[in-house]
């Protein structure tokens, strides 16, 4: 069912550790059955379904930024395949149904698909029946609260979805983001969320941040948070040669990283970033 429905009021209150083992390959986190008290993360930028694989597609193939292509469903499929193992699911650059991608709400496809009872569609840029740029959040857990901020920055269109799962005292707060590509931006941005997360010990920010995560931890607004980046040197982007780490996922170190890792799966210019955490035992999950 769409988050839309459960949401209820939207309220505006919004270091580096070793790895303890990577992903090397989509088919370990096949392979893996899902644990009691473990959440399994993924952060994919999937470029409304155009499947970029060289850099003369941005060329060749930019005409799918404006109209459909037949082959975007077969991607998508293709996609919803992929995320249906995990839990928690942050999408960036998905199209909320307009004519390049066949009017179909790519996060709501995505969630009918894969199998989540839980999605919402954050429209951030609507040029209505050209392009609905959107971000997404596909979950197997019933959020307590779901907040849609649009983030600050010179050119409006920007935005973070930040759910709330768990207890109320002591809440696990997710927070979905595409960030601006500017360093000036993005530190508005970084600064307007942490005030929001700083208030919480059990804190994921996952998304598409267009920054390494040295820059994130170290020269932003984050760099006296308590936030450590489970991925950090792993390239995500492009993914046919991934030499640039800007898609991440950071987390409290109240999160214990069991498996991190970047899936060698290229369906679109960035690869998905997947991260398997063990949740404190006062951290209770509701499904359905």
């Amino acid at each position: 069912m769409p988050l839309n429905e459960i949401k209820g009021t939207l309220t505006r209150r919004l270091r580096r550790i070793r790895h303890p083992g990577t992903v090397p390959s989509l088919q370990e986190y096949h392979s893996k059955a899902r644990k009691p008290g473990h959440l399994r993360l993924l952060s994919f930028n999937i470029q409304v379904g155009i499947n970029t694989q060289q850099y003369r597609h941005y060329l060749t193939r930019s005409w799918q930024h404006v109209l459909p292509n037949a082959r975007r469903i077969k991607t998508l499929d293709q996609i919803a395949s992929t995320v249906s193992d995990f839990d928690l699911v942050a999408l960036q650059e998905v199209d909320g149904g307009s004519l390049r991608s066949g009017f179909v709400n790519q996060t709501e496809y995505l969630a009918l698909r894969a199998g989540f009872p839980f999605w919402y569609q954050q429209l951030n840029r609507n040029l209505g029946k050209l392009a609905q740029h959107s971000n997404g959040l596909l979950s197997r857990y019933r959020p307590g609260s779901l907040e849609d901020h649009k983030l600050p920055g010179l050119i409006p269109g920007r935005g973070a979805i930040i759910s709330h799962f768990g207890n109320e005292e002591s809440p696990l707060v997710v927070v979905m983001m595409h960030l601006a590509l500017s360093h000036r931006a993005r530190n508005l941005q970084l600064s307007y969320l942490k005030d929001v997360i700083d208030q919480y010990d059990h804190v994921v920010l996952m998304g598409d941040m267009n920054t390494h995560a040295e820059q994130l931890l170290n020269n932003s607004p984050l760099k006296n948070s308590a936030l450590v980046a489970a991925h950090a040197g792993m390239g995500t982007f492009p993914s046919w040669r991934p030499r640039k780490s800007l898609d991440h996922i950071l987390v409290s170190p109240s999160l214990d990283v069991q498996r991190v890792g970047v899936l060698n799966f290229p369906m679109s210019d960035h690869l998905p970033v997947a991260v398997d955490i063990k949740l404190p035992d006062s951290i209770n999950l509701i499904e359905k």
